[in-house]
């Protein structure tokens, strides 16, 4: 996917009041600083949509709230906006960062895009926000420091066409006076910029998140200036672009400061989960945690010690050194710092890599020791009753057993299998499966799926997963992958999903989705999906390339359809068939049901009289050029004092505008008679095909008139009577006579 990134800096002259990195300051000053994040996968009609773009606007966000001194209450977040959107929190993110200036302190103000773009500007659904629009509310934010970091296509035109040339590393000057701007970009102006599936984002925002979680801090003062992040970013991204199918990706800029000053971007030193990498530690790192999301990926050269600001949890780090693989696990404490060994790390499987250096991992006394990968045997079979009470256990020696066949009467515990296991209770597998597991309580895999767990109770993955899961009661899927589950309780996968699910109860994927779900109760994807999307309830998904069919539909970018009794949808292409269709944007496609209310479509109220009823009321609601209309009226007969009638009526029609101001309705509208003072029967139904022309003198103002074409007939069958204006018999079956209609539209 082409995306590329712009990196806009301006720093303002009250920038002096802080002292550069590393040099304390005689006046310490308050600073506060507040973020706006924005993150858009759809650039609109033509262009590919993006995976990760509002992922990399939630990664970026969370570092700078956890390292990098913003507030909960100082950070807001767009996603998935349009230009309106975008208008609105530009104006609120103004409004905060005024309400925030305080006498003697500093104000930094932050934005990050991460979406589409082009040569002009910001591409949001259909709408586009021009670069000068953009450089104009960057100046209108009352803050001393503004730095606004743009991921998305194209914007390496911007760079250029400032004439910018390449100069020596900034933002190195010990002077602290700043005037001017940088612009930054992910690649120069003739290359496309990347994201990838491996990384689950773009390169460039990857490794700018990972820099600011400490694997730029080259000085080791425990704080990541935005002249070492930029640098980390810089090399990362050039070095693991250069064998993409896109070429290499060579990050530029165009620098126009007058003096200029360290700013630092995130400070580890503020949190207490802290993961240190001692110095005899070395390659390439990747640091994934307990989801399997990648969280810092880095190359570490022996020699000095890396600390690392990360969430309290447990992590995996696999280490590609000389040719071979290691791996361990460890949890980082919420207090204190987690000290990472060399020795920690064992061969991966499938390795005849030995431990380095011998002897047990080493613990720090400031926090918890790590856990190294325990090492895997094989026997054929295990037979038994429980972890303790089986072969696996008599034969394991040192590290977990593997195997084939497992049969136990309770709990069976391996490392990992090749063939089939079966349990009364539970088989538990702590690494790869390659077969499969039948158990009556559950079925447990910590890394690695391929092939199937069936089971009474629940089946668990943790990792990729490829294949089945059955189960009457619940399935869970932590990192999702290829994967079929099935069950009578819940599915539930915390990532993304290739394949299919279906429940009984709900079906949920945390992620992106490709295939099929459905559901008897509850039906959601909280990204996007390209598929079907089914249950007896409600069906929620953020975007989708096809079709949702349930009693309740509800969906942020739908493109195909939406077929139940109540269809919802923030922007819509292609057909809504339902009871109710509700539509935020309809782009393109047609909403058919009783009551369509679309907000960029039709909505009016009309007051007008013809020649059956001398006072009608009528809502008209649907899409630019389809609407339904909902009438009630007043009418008398001939000879009667007062309203004989009133009568109900829905309808269908069509709205062709001519001009600006000039338009037709053309429309059917059935109606039912109802009796007032016993002048009538209840009985009797109006049908009317209506032709209306009208003009508006202001947007909210129209007027109209034109003729009509009116059935009248009784429901029991009975002759017509009482209406002998319409025709010279009064006991004819139907009557059909022409009338006209003229009124006023609100």
């Amino acid at each position: 996917m082409a995306r590329s990134l712009l990196f806009l800096s301006l720093l303002l002259p009250t920038l002096a009041t802080a002292a550069p990195a590393g040099t304390p300051s005689s006046n310490p000053v308050a600073v506060r600083r507040f973020a706006l994040l924005v993150g858009v996968n759809d650039g609109g009609p033509g262009r590919a949509k993006l995976r990760y773009a509002v992922t990399d606007a939630n990664a970026f966000g969370q570092v700078l709230e956890e390292l990098g001194g913003v507030q909960r209450q100082d950070r807001m977040m767009l996603l998935e906006g349009d230009r309106k959107a975008l208008e609105s929190a530009l104006a609120r993110f103004k409004a905060m960062v005024a309400a925030g200036k305080t006498p003697g302190g500093r104000t930094e103000a932050l934005i990050y895009y991460s979406g589409h773009s082009d040569e002009e500007g910001l591409l949001l659904h259909q709408d586009r926000f021009g670069y000068r629009e953009l450089r104009q509310a960057l100046e209108q934010l009352p803050a001393d420091v503004r730095i606004a970091i743009l991921d998305s296509c194209a914007s390496g035109t911007l760079a250029r066409s400032k004439g910018g040339v390449r100069r020596p590393a900034f933002l190195v000057d010990t002077s602290t006076a700043v005037r001017g701007h940088a612009i930054l970009t992910s690649s120069s102006e003739d290359e496309v910029s990347q994201e990838s599936d491996r990384i689950g984002g773009s390169f460039f925002t990857h490794n700018l998140v990972s820099g600011l979680r400490g694997a730029a801090d080259a000085t080791g003062d425990g704080r990541v200036t935005l002249h070492e992040a930029y640098q980390f970013a810089f090399h990362e991204t050039l070095a693991r672009t250069e064998r993409t199918r896109a070429g290499a990706q060579h990050p530029a800029y165009d620098i126009e400061l007058a003096g200029t000053g360290e700013l630092v971007m995130t400070d580890l030193r503020s949190t207490s989960a802290v993961l240190v990498m001692d110095e005899n530690v070395e390659g390439r790192l990747f640091i994934r945690d307990e989801p399997g999301r990648l969280v810092v990926e880095l190359n570490k050269l022996a020699g000095r010690s890396t600390e690392l600001g990360l969430q309290p949890g447990r992590y995996t780090v696999t280490r590609e050194s000389r040719g071979a693989s290691s791996q361990a696990v460890l949890t980082v404490g919420d207090a204190g710092r987690t000290v990472l060994a060399h020795t920690a790390f064992v061969a991966m499987q499938g390795e005849m890599t030995a431990m380095r250096g011998g002897g047990a991992p080493m613990a720090s006394a400031q926090g918890p020791m790590v856990e190294p990968v325990a090492r895997r045997n094989y026997r054929f079979i295990n037979l038994g009753l429980a972890p303790k009470l089986q072969t696996n256990d008599l034969w394991s020696g040192e590290g977990e057993m593997g195997n084939s066949l497992s049969v136990s009467l309770g709990v069976a515990t391996m490392g990992r299998l090749d063939g089939f296991a079966m349990a009364l209770g539970a088989n538990l597998s702590s690494g790869e499966l390659h077969g499969v597991q039948t158990a009556l309580g559950g079925n447990v895999v910590r890394d690695i799926m391929e092939g199937a767990q069936l089971s009474v109770g629940g089946n668990w993955v943790s990792g990729k997963a490829e294949g089945l899961q059955a189960s009457v009661g619940l399935n869970m899927a932590s990192q999702g992958g290829r994967l079929g589950q099935l069950s009578v309780g819940a599915n539930v996968s915390r990532a993304s999903l290739q394949g299919v699910q279906m429940a009984v109860g709900s079906s949920w994927v945390n992620g992106d989705m490709d295939g099929f779900q459905a559901a008897v109760g509850l039906s959601w994807v909280s990204g996007a999906m390209r598929g079907v999307q089914m249950s007896v309830g409600t069906s929620r998904v953020s975007s989708i390339q096809g079709a949702q069919v349930s009693l309740l539909n509800v969906g942020g970018d739908v493109r195909g359809a939406q077929v139940g009794l109540v269809n919802i949808a923030g922007k819509m292409n292609g057909l809504q068939l339902g009871i109710i269709n509700v539509a935020n944007n309809l782009e393109s496609g047609v909403p058919v049901g009783l009551l369509n209310i679309v907000r960029n479509g039709q909505f009016h109220v009309e007051a007008y009289g013809n020649d059956f009823n001398y006072a009608n009321l009528a809502l008209k609601v649907g899409s630019r050029y389809l609407y339904t209309t909902l009438v009630v009226g007043m009418g008398a007969v001939p000879d009667h004092r007062g309203p004989s009638h009133w009568t109900t009526g829905v309808g269908l029609g069509g709205h062709v505008p001519l001009t600006e101001r000039l338009y037709f309705d053309v429309d059917v509208v059935s109606n039912t008679l109802h009796e007032w003072g016993g002048a009538l029967a209840d009985n009797r139904m109006l049908h009317q095909g209506r032709l209306m022309v009208g003009y508006a003198f202001a947007p909210r103002f129209a007027v109209f008139a034109g003729p009509t074409f009116n059935v009248l007939h009784a429901t029991d069958g009975e002759p017509v009577t009482a209406l002998s204006r319409f025709s010279k018999s009064s006991d004819r079956d139907v009557l059909m006579w022409t009338g006209v209609q003229a009124g006023l539209r609100l």
